[in-house]
């Protein structure tokens, strides 16, 4: 579970941004609220903003992290610059290094991680832990020195093939670092988005080996259109039909179909089918209509004729399962992109929900959907805004709850007449 990330000079985002996903205290939705530890956190947080605000560049700051974090031992060569992108609207930020720092708990222990790098090289770089309820270092860098309260003896010989440019975190799980490698759990197995930026290569998708995703598809496929009665999907002709007979290791056939056909669902040209065809695989959705005799009857349709708001949640429900499933942290980028309102709110609310959620599993969205503002799903505290200074073009991002309002506000008009910021400063024309 996450409990706050923070970044500094990324992208538009010169100074520090905060995202804590600690409840401040509100008396809404508390059945909503997770406990961990004797914390109180929120299960999702919505990120509101301008066009140009700053308010994707939280998701891409997550991203990027999270990405380098679980690759750099294999990404960065001698000769590899390090994917940081700074501040670059003045002309002194670019030689100061990007932070990301993370503070999470992962089977009930607490973690601090994070790390500064410039293009070059790496700034900074430091874990603690708490095992015992009691924070501990593990390790603490600056440059090419490095610090070990535990394990010396190891770490420093670990730390000799640690270069410039790579993280001691990320090649001491390839050394099987207790410490790091039940850290980088929490990166590798927790964290899920909805869609790959194009900072560093794009990865694989990591959820296509659970073998209970193509029933999770069918059953987000029904809930985004009603006449959805269930899906199909065959490969070289033959029916994967009952999820439960798949085997526990996927042959290599079926990950590479489920990769490929997710890509494709999050695509909205109208040649999926087309190219599905063409890769020895096809899905068909079952819809109900009627014979000329006025009975009921299924019909199959082609995925290229299901609209894009039902392939968009077809193509999310393997991230937000996999999220549920685990406990894990979902990030989405423009949630409400070709979806309907109620579907939206139908996400949300699966986190929301105990029942949906047990597991405490979190969503960070960025949206433009004001209705959410009407405080009937998310509370005060689960609004965050993100904007941008005019004056100089930094970004910052702030929440609603560092201002002053009342239960009885109208938080959705006062956002739109500029109360809370983060809104177009556009005249528009008097209709006559």
């Amino acid at each position: 579970m996450l409990i706050e990330f923070s970044f500094k000079n990324y992208r538009s985002f010169r100074d520090e941004a905060v995202l804590s996903m600690e409840a401040t205290g509100l008396g809404a939705f508390k059945n909503s609220i997770i406990e961990c530890n004797n914390t109180k956190l929120l299960p999702g947080v919505a990120v509101f903003g301008k066009n140009g605000g700053g308010k994707s560049n939280v998701i891409r700051a997550f991203w990027l992290a999270v990405q380098f974090i679980k690759n750099a031992q294999r990404t960065q060569h001698e000769s590899s610059e390090i994917p940081v992108i700074p501040f670059s609207l003045n002309d002194y930020s670019f030689s100061q290094p990007t932070r990301f720092d993370f503070n999470y708990v992962l089977d009930n222990t607490e973690y601090w991680y994070g790390f500064s790098a410039v293009r070059e090289k790496m700034v900074g770089e430091y874990l603690y832990y708490a095992p015992k309820g009691k924070k501990a270092l593990v390790f603490e860098r600056e440059g090419q020195d490095f610090r070990f309260t535990e394990e010396k003896s190891k770490r420093t010989l670990i730390s000799k093939a640690v270069a410039k440019n790579q993280l001691f975190f990320s090649v001491a799980c390839t050394m099987n670092d207790p410490a790091c490698v039940g850290a980088m759990r929490w990166f590798r197995e927790c964290v899920f988005f909805s869609r790959d930026y194009s900072d560093i290569p794009a990865q694989l998708i990591e959820y296509s080996e659970d073998k209970n995703m193509l029933g999770a598809i069918s059953e987000y496929a029904k809930a985004a259109d009603v006449g959805i009665e269930d899906m199909r999907f065959e490969m070289d002709n033959k029916e994967i039909t009952d999820d439960m007979t798949l085997p526990d290791q996927l042959p290599e056939g079926i990950k590479t179909f489920f990769i490929q056909f997710l890509r494709i669902l999050s695509e909205t040209s109208n040649n999926s089918e087309t190219r599905l065809n063409m890769g020895h695989m096809t899905a068909k959705a079952s819809h109900l209509g009627k014979n000329g005799a006025g009975e009921q009857c299924l019909y199959e349709l082609d995925l290229s004729d299901e609209s894009d708001g039902t392939r968009k949640l077809m193509a999310l429900s393997p991230a937000i399962e996999s999220a549920l499933r685990k406990g894990g942290v979902l990030l989405v980028d423009e949630i409400e992109r070709e979806l309907h309102p109620a579907l939206v709110n139908y996400i949300i609310s699966k986190f929301q929900s105990k029942n949906t959620n047990p597991r405490g599993a979190q969503i960070i969205f960025t949206t433009h959907n004001t209705e959410l503002m009407n405080l009937e799903l998310l509370r005060k505290d689960q609004i965050y805004f993100a904007d941008k200074n005019a004056a100089d073009g930094a970004s910052e991002l702030y929440s609603l709850s560092e201002f002053s309002t009342r239960t009885t506000d109208n938080v959705r008009k006062g956002y739109l007449i500029g109360k809370y910021g983060a809104v177009p400063n556009i005249d528009i024309e008097e209709v006559i």
